[in-house]
């Protein structure tokens, strides 16, 4: 039943009240595999990002509480992701130096920007903004970044120093510098890559088969980069791997950040706001696009608007308590989902745990290498990859391709932001386009129906003095001369013409300038002495012409249905 007074606004007050022991059960299950996934993932996207790797732990507490108040999935795990990371990565690498005081402020900035945007943008009901992102264009972009992402992380993995936020620049840094690979490090990377690979693709049915509960086993194999994690912190402290040139995570401030808001910077607020907003839209579209196929599963439903409000909290509480931008992760939520997570309290277990580990593991990290986590990203964002969805939309839409392909590329070879731009600026132009020059077919009468279809398409019955086209789009300022030029062509090589019938099932709506393009074509029909009719015009549509003078000049009728306008105007006596 729809949420009404203050739980509209906070979910919490709706799932809460009827929170009971089953579902705690469940969820305190769901929140300790979560949180075993999750902090490899919080480390290792934080790197991604250019920040420390505590500001990953410190990205997966505060935020997760707040969706849990404020968000309408029961399952959809928020924190720092692959993409949003990267994008991190572009919008501050331009403004400041990794490792500097800035560049974690930016980082910060850009969170509370983001939150900011969101929330707006959900007490506005703008979430129609993020349809502007076309399925091929985020395909595209998601598949571009995971590639883009894993060749930045090959410099970890060889141990060399490179960099460059395009693939060209990653491989001219790669190829610059690939002589001073250190080998230890090149055996830490390769061995966690491989351990990583096996367990995703193999250990859960080795498990299985030896017997192990699927539930346990599926456990297990969620927690394999904690095992290379725990694995190469060993191997580092066992073989002195620091001392051999392995790069390590280092030394990380123990506890938890005092919360506190960002500083507010004029210049860097008008250098992030393109960055900030792009990630809020692209963030809510992958989040969003998760929590309703996962709500889909159980009849549950989510609330678009109620959504950005929630994830725009999230960013804020990131912002406050040290963090970057996070949104809703694929992976994670498709593993709280399957751990059997009831509510958004799992998120919040999940958030005590990040904490605790927080407050008590970090000493123990300080030798981790950063190339385990660099083969955790690598495996991660692979994943993302879609070869065949490009595959599919190739076949299906050469133009919706070409608008995915300006995406793929533009975000390899240009950076993120310009693809994402090329991809959504390039889908929009293609739409103005298909939509300028609309599908309008010759029809006719099917034998023994009241159904009317495209000549060229099936056997049909016409009449000479009648002309019936069927538009399939609706009318606008952009499709209006195409109008009046395809009627021109269409009636000039038919003498015996005397009545021209616009079918309009398909017409949805008709601006100023395809009225004033609807009343032309009256004029110039009428005086050649066609007659013009209009046919199952929309109620919405009939409405609008009222409060217009075009009924009263148009030259003929509006009929009900195209098979009473045909039966009325060829003489036809009624079936």
């Amino acid at each position: 039943m729809p949420r009404t007074g203050a739980a509209r606004y906070l979910p919490i007050l709706d799932w809460g009240r009827r929170y009971d022991g089953a579902m705690l059960s469940s969820d305190l299950v769901a929140a300790v595999i979560v949180t075993v996934m999750l902090i490899p993932q919080s480390l290792a996207y934080a790197m991604l990002a250019g920040l420390p790797a505590e500001v990953g732990l410190y990205a997966s507490v505060l935020p997760l509480i707040a969706y849990g108040i404020f968000g309408t999935s029961r399952t959809l795990a928020v924190g720092p992701v692959a993409v949003v990371s990267l994008m991190t990565a572009s919008a501050i690498g331009e403004i400041a130096a990794q490792g500097t005081a800035t560049y974690v402020a930016a980082a910060m900035l850009l969170a509370l920007m983001s939150g900011v945007m969101l929330i707006a943008m959900g007490l506005f009901r703008l979430g129609f903004v993020a349809n502007f992102l076309s399925h091929p264009v985020i395909s595209g972009f998601i598949t571009a970044s995971g590639l883009l992402i894993a060749a930045s992380q090959l410099k970890y993995v060889l141990g060399i120093p490179a960099g460059g936020g395009t693939l060209t620049e990653i491989f001219a840094g790669l190829a610059g510098t690939i002589g001073q690979t250190n080998g230890p490090t090149l055996a830490v990377g390769l061995s966690v890559l491989a351990f990583l690979y096996f367990v995703r693709l193999r250990l859960k049915p080795i498990l299985v088969g030896t017997g192990l509960a699927p539930r346990l086993a599926d456990f297990l194999t969620k927690a394999g980069p904690v095992l290379a994690v725990a694995g190469t912190i060993f191997a580092t402290s066992l073989f002195d791997l620091g001392e051999r040139g392995v790069a390590l995570v280092g030394a990380i401030p123990p506890g938890l950040p005092v919360p506190a808001v960002p500083g507010l910077d004029l210049e860097l607020i008008r250098a992030l706001a393109v960055p900030a907003l792009l990630i809020s839209l692209i963030g809510f579209v992958e989040s969003v696009s998760v929590a309703q196929t996962l709500a889909a599963k159980r009849r549950q439903r989510i609330i678009p608007d109620q959504e950005l409000i929630g994830l725009g909290a999230a960013n804020i509480a990131s912002a406050i308590s040290s963090g970057y931008p996070v949104t809703g992760g694929f992976a994670r939520s498709v593993v709280n989902f399957d751990a059997g997570a009831q509510t958004p309290a799992a998120g919040m277990f999940t958030a005590v745990g990040i904490a605790g580990a927080t407050l008590f593991l970090t000493p123990l990290l300080a030798e981790l290498p950063r190339a385990t986590l660099a083969a955790t990203i690598i495996v991660a964002v692979l994943s993302l990859v879609d070869v065949g969805a490009i595959r599919r939309v190739w076949t299906y839409s050469k133009i919706d391709f070409s608008a995915m392909a300006a995406t793929i590329l533009g975000t390899l070879f240009l950076g993120v932001e310009t693809g994402v731009v090329a991809g959504v600026a390039l889908s929009l132009l293609l739409h103005l386009y298909r939509s300028s020059r609309p599908h309008m077919a010759i029809v006719g009468n099917v034998p023994g129906t009241e159904h009317f279809r495209n000549v060229e398409r099936h056997s049909v019955v016409t009449c000479p003095e009648i002309l019936s086209i069927r538009v399939d789009e609706s009318l606008y300022f952009a499709n209006s001369r195409y109008l009046e030029d395809r009627i021109a062509e269409l009636t000039a090589d038919r003498p015996e013409l005397k009545h021209l019938i616009l079918m309009c099932p398909a017409v949805n709506a008709i601006d100023a300038s395809a009225l004033e393009s609807l009343e032309e074509i009256n004029h110039r029909l009428g005086a050649a002495g066609v007659t013009l009719h209009l046919s199952e015009v929309k109620g919405p549509v009939m409405d609008r012409l009222k409060r217009s003078h075009f009924l009263q000049d148009l030259s003929g009728e509006v009929f009900l249905s195209q098979y009473q306008a045909v039966q009325k105007l060829s003489g036809r006596p009624p079936a």
